[in-house]
């Protein structure tokens, strides 16, 4: 499903199409002729703000908004909808609503992105509903590189419905080569170097051609669920029939890599920023994760546990 989303701009005439589509569904949906409408709920969970972005058909009523930390909204989609999702960071708007985004900005100088798809690298949330007894297929993408950790949750749905998405920090681990200045979000390995068999197109363009990469295989590893490259649909792709949806923006509750950088040198966020940077790293040239360098307190540490096991050993034995 990944590799049919991957154009970033409708025509203006399809564009209004899909407008005079949605007005349509709701209109059904006011006289109770279509009530069968998915839910997509979008929560922040960042530790600032995101302005998620919305390419899809028909549209939802908007194309990009703000959510601020701890902000929610949702979005009604009809039965056979069908596109995607992702976070903009780091936008500046000012009071008329123009300007741009650091990372995902979809370049329409507005907060609505009005037909216009991410600017990559961006994570993101892609999906075809059903209709009738047709199931909902979804996944979550880094085939257009990474900008924010993202989990998609199904919820009230039959079938598999299995939550996925990236909650790891790809950014902290980002290899140099990579690496967006600033270290906001980290490319695919196809836009950082347009290879054919990094992009699996020419020769590459087909499953037993193109294989994954080291570079690939390091996003993998770290987000075993998401889209790693443009044919990894085995282990990506997901289904859930009649379900609404959660996408949640950094899950977790660690933080970022610019609130760590902003903490300061020397700083134990720091610290375990540089600490995940390595093991990500690790695995791409392959060297053991196995062997570490503790700190001094640390090492007194384990030295004192060491010390009191051997001397509860010898009161026991004397006792």
């Amino acid at each position: 499903m990944s590799l049919q989303l991957h154009s970033h701009h409708y025509d203006p005439q399809h564009y209004s199409s899909s407008k005079a589509l949605f007005i349509v569904f709701h209109l059904l949906a006011s006289t109770g002729l279509w009530v069968s409408a998915t839910t997509f709920t979008f929560v922040n969970k960042c530790d600032h703000t995101v302005w998620p972005g919305i390419l899809g058909k028909p549209d939802l009523g908007a194309t990009g908004f703000e959510l601020r930390r701890g902000d929610t909204r949702s979005f009604d989609a009809p039965p056979a909808w069908s596109g995607r999702f992702w976070a903009r960071t780091g936008c500046k708007f000012d009071d008329s609503g123009h300007g741009a985004c650091a990372t995902g900005d979809c370049g329409s100088g507005e907060v609505n992105c009005n037909g216009n798809g991410a600017a990559p690298p961006a994570t993101l949330a892609e999906f075809t509903l059903g209709t009738g007894d047709t199931k909902d297929f979804y996944d979550v993408s880094l085939v257009d590189g990474y900008n924010v950790p993202m989990m998609v949750e199904a919820s009230a749905g039959t079938g598999a419905c299995a939550t996925t998405g990236c909650g790891a920090d790809l950014n902290r681990g980002c290899p140099e080569e990579l690496r967006v200045d600033g270290g906001d979000a980290c490319n695919s390995a196809c836009r950082a170097f347009g290879k054919a068999e990094y992009c699996c197109d020419g020769e590459f363009g087909s499953p037993a051609a193109c294989k994954p990469s080291v570079y690939s295989e390091i996003f993998k590893s770290a987000c075993p669920k998401a889209y790693s490259y443009a044919f990894d649909d085995a282990t990506s792709t997901f289904t859930c029939s009649v379900a609404d949806y959660t996408i949640t923006f950094c899950p977790s509750s660690l933080p970022s890599l610019k609130s760590l950088m902003d903490s300061g040198a020397g700083s134990s966020v720091e610290q375990a920023a540089v600490a995940t940077k390595s093991w990500i790293a690790n695995l791409a040239t392959g060297a053991s994760t196995r062997t570490q360098h503790f700190s001094p307190s640390i090492s007194a540490f384990f030295v004192a546990i060491t010390f009191i096991i051997i001397l509860s050993n010898f009161i026991i034995s004397y006792s």
